[in-house]
């Protein structure tokens, strides 16, 4: 996979844009795996690392708002079909995502902030914001703050370990199995938390 990535980021910043962008379309490489090596590979010192940060996330928001404008386009009944009928091929769970969608009426800027830190939902429930016809200006800002810390975090670990002789490959999989372990725990209470928290509230009170 290094080599391919390779030569797109032999474009530069178009290349990193590119590759950024298309991540967020269809998560080919895997964030994870992409930063991580941008940081190791690409990054010499600190003010080209802030670009990058810059860029990924510019770019990552711009892929957001891609989805975005695809929901809103389509309308919610068929992008459940959509994701319903598709969802499984691109490792996105239905039931994630209706979750998800559903607490979006309520508290769409958290859900789009937090969501950027859900690997696959992170990518397609922009499509429910849209189709929920949510606020442009808010979705766009709590998406363009979530991607720059998601983003941010891989790039700055990554430039952690620049010339440690680390394959970014291995360290990308071992940070994957850490992620879907929280994402696992996230939506464990995201279905389970209000359930308890009502139990739990006539006996603190």
């Amino acid at each position: 996979m290094t080599g391919p990535l390779s030569a797109i980021l032999g474009l530069g910043l178009l290349g990193v844009f590119c590759i950024a962008l298309t991540e967020k379309i269809l998560p080919v490489p895997p964030s994870h795996v992409f930063l991580l090596f941008l940081g190791m590979t690409a990054a010499p010192d600190a003010t080209t690392l802030a670009i990058l940060l810059g860029v990924t996330t510019l770019a990552s928001a711009s892929g957001c708002l891609v989805w975005y404008t695809v929901g809103r386009r389509i309308g919610i009944d068929r992008a459940d079909r959509l994701v319903e009928r598709f969802g499984r091929y691109v490792f996105l769970r239905p039931a994630t995502y209706h979750r998800l969608g559903q607490a979006y009426r309520r508290y769409h800027v958290r859900v789009s902030l937090l969501a950027q830190f859900i690997p696959t939902v992170r990518n397609y429930l922009p499509i429910a914001a849209g189709a929920l016809c949510l606020p442009a200006l808010p979705f766009a800002a709590a998406t363009l703050t979530g991607a720059m810390l998601w983003n941010g975090g891989f790039l700055l670990t990554g430039y952690a370990m620049h010339g440690s002789g680390k394959d970014p490959l291995t360290v990308g999989f071992r940070i994957i199995v850490i992620v879907l372990a929280l994402e696992t725990v996230f939506m464990l209470a995201l279905r389970y938390g209000p359930a308890c928290w009502r139990r739990i509230r006539p006996i603190s009170g």
